[in-house]
């Protein structure tokens, strides 16, 4: 008995160590699953106001001359001579081209001589039928011989019309010889030279007379735009305001702003079956001829005033896997929301918002990566972030 109280007291004091070891190593495990929690992350924040925002629909448009008219001859010749320079400015009704005259002077003249003889002869026919009147009451003479001298006065009276038409046929074609500018314009390079033989109305244009000042922008808009526009008008969402709602202005193909504003003209009343957009076209005028037919250039159309126009920068907006545009809120209790909203049109580097968001709403600008839906955020005011940054730089 003896030695079995002595081995067995080893092994209740291992058995006592153990014990107190084992709670302590628990309590440590313990302590290294459940690390800090993460402090929130610092967001940027924009406060949503309503303003005056003016809407404004950017387009891609191409130059076209107000008026072009092609010169051709009206009457058949040997060319001349030319009679203005190439790529110079002409007015309606000047001279441009010089056909041989020669024939259709003679024509005229001609035409000339016949209505001379023609009336000479009325004048002989008609004092013969004067004369036959009295005889032929007196029965002096037959009815037959009275008629036939009257038909035959008739007959020289048409004529002097016929001649008549001829001369002024004659006149016209003799004035075709001096082939005119159509209008006022740029005349661009000849395509005849003097010698050429040239015929009536003819398929190849000797010039082209086109005018520079106004000038046109033909700008296509997607019929969709068109019908949500007129509808937001209807509806009241945004204003016409007036005379201005119709003005245009220009940027060039180098990037530089035209400095006139046009004029929307017109709207055609008829949807392009290919492309579902509608054609618009605005004037401008253009006296120093810096727009060219064919040129490309964008043109932004004044729409209308949004009064309660509602703007977030760009960068706040991402898009979700069905495409619709979203952005993060700070709602209630500083918790990061997900909100699916409208972005109706860009407006400079903002988006103008339609539905999804009320004034007064804090929108996250800064720090999204970080951000989740549902997470605890420490938002500041991302205005006076951007300038203690600044001050920082």
């Amino acid at each position: 008995m003896p030695l079995a109280t002595h081995v067995a007291s080893p092994r209740r004091a291992i058995l006592a160590g153990l014990a107190l070891i084992v709670p302590a190593l628990l309590a440590g495990c313990d302590g290294r699953s459940k690390p800090p929690a993460a402090p929130s992350p610092t967001v940027g924040v924009l406060t949503l106001h309503a303003e005056p925002v003016t809407r404004t629909t950017d387009l891609p448009g191409r130059v076209t001359a107000s008026l072009m008219a092609d010169v051709r001859p009206q009457v058949s010749g040997v060319l001349l001579k030319r009679l203005f320079p190439e790529g110079s400015e002409v007015k309606e009704g000047q001279q441009l081209y010089q056909i041989d005259p020669a024939p259709y002077q003679a024509t005229y003249d001609s035409a000339v001589a016949a209505l001379a003889r023609d009336q000479a002869t009325y004048a002989t026919a008609s004092a013969k039928a004067a004369r036959y009147k009295p005889l032929a009451a007196a029965q002096a003479i037959s009815n037959q011989d009275y008629d036939d001298a009257v038909a035959a006065a008739r007959e020289a009276q048409a004529n002097i019309g016929i001649d008549k038409a001829s001369i002024e046929t004659a006149r016209i074609n003799l004035r075709y010889t001096k082939v005119l500018a159509p209008l006022s314009g740029h005349i661009g390079r000849s395509s005849v030279t003097a010698g050429a033989l040239v015929t009536a109305n003819q398929s190849d244009a000797l010039a082209t007379v086109t005018q520079l000042d106004p000038i046109y922008v033909d700008v296509r808009q997607s019929a969709a735009s068109l019908l949500r526009l007129r509808r937001a008008l209807a509806a009241g969402e945004l204003e016409n305001t007036g005379p201005d709602a119709a003005k245009v202005t220009l940027t060039l193909e180098d990037g530089s702003a035209y400095p006139q504003a046009g004029t929307l003209k017109f709207t055609e009343v008829t949807v392009d079956a290919g492309t579902g957009t509608v054609l618009l076209r605005a004037a401008f005028p253009n006296p120093r001829h810096e727009l060219l037919p064919g040129m490309f250039v964008h043109a932004v159309l004044r729409e209308g005033v949004n009064r309660n126009g509602l703007l977030v920068p760009q960068e706040a907006l991402a898009h979700n896997s069905h495409g619709d545009a979203t952005v993060l809120v700070v709602g209630a209790g500083d918790k990061a929301e997900l909100r699916i909203v409208q972005a109706i049109a860009a407006i400079g580097t903002k988006w103008l918002i339609g539905s999804g968001l009320k004034e007064g709403e804090r929108v996250i600008v800064d720090g999204l990566q970080a951000v989740r839906p549902g997470m605890v955020v420490k938002p500041v005011d991302a205005a006076a972030q951007a300038a203690a940054a600044s001050k920082k730089s």
